[in-house]
């Protein structure tokens, strides 16, 4: 998600802590800058655009992140507030599920929460009402992602807010991906959801602050399984 920009001839390479879209907003603001300035030199009128790509510069920051290796370390998504952490049913069982709201001063860079393999990369078309709303987890624009993590699964969702007008994610079906590893972004305010095994150990609570990459949201216990590989294991 780092922009890598240099001169290859002179040897020289900087990686800049920003996602891209960050550069592209702030030229395109620059230039209305210019425009303004040129019909009408008015310093409080052109200050407004340098503002606002000033903004957009801080908003689209990607800082660099200390990852856990602990064994079965499940991390946060992205930079936010814990908003939800429940013990939920679901047509496979139970399941710990962590709601993490991101404002609009957030990073909003958002990283895998565990190691393994892609089993589902999923869009829905939806609404954008505001993402603190329980209701929103159904009815909002997102993505799923579902990771076979080895012997169990962990999936995430990045769902749209009132003001988020855009998802990214650039996983697919069959990817192996690191933990903590930079997985896409959701512009503006939004939420991302984590569903992991019931028999994970939870390490926040409601009202927590978290880092994505960085804060550990659960620890899965070692020998935790999949409801259909103990099946499997029991049948063999």
């Amino acid at each position: 998600m780092r922009v890598r920009a240099g001169l290859s001839g002179w040897g020289l390479i900087i990686e800049t802590p920003m996602v891209r879209d960050g550069f592209f907003y702030a030229l395109g603001l620059a230039a209305v800058t210019v425009v303004l300035w040129k019909l009408t030199h008015m310093y409080s009128l052109c200050a407004i655009p340098v503002v606002l790509a000033m903004f957009f510069l801080w908003f689209f920051r990607d800082p660099a992140r200390e990852i856990p290796d602990g064994p079965g370390q499940v991390v946060s998504p992205g930079d936010g507030v814990v908003t939800e952490a429940e013990w939920i049913e679901t047509v496979s069982g139970s399941r710990l599920r962590l709601s993490i709201f991101l404002n609009v001063f957030d990073v909003h860079v958002n990283r895998s929460p565990v190691g393994g393999i892609v089993k589902v990369m999923e869009f829905r078309q939806g609404g954008f009402m505001n993402a603190m709303k329980p209701e929103s987890v159904l009815t909002n624009e997102q993505t799923l992602v579902v990771i076979d993590a080895g012997g169990y699964d962990v999936s995430f969702k990045q769902i749209a807010g009132l003001l988020a007008r855009r998802i990214v994610c650039t996983l697919k079906v069959g990817d192996r991906v690191e933990r903590g590893q930079r997985v896409g972004l959701i512009k503006f305010g939004s939420r991302v959801d984590v569903l992991m095994p019931a028999e994970a150990n939870l390490k926040v609570k409601t009202g927590s602050r978290v880092k994505g990459g960085s804060t550990i949201l659960a620890v899965i216990p070692s020998g935790t399984m999949r409801a259909e590989d103990l099946a499997v294991a029991a049948v063999a």
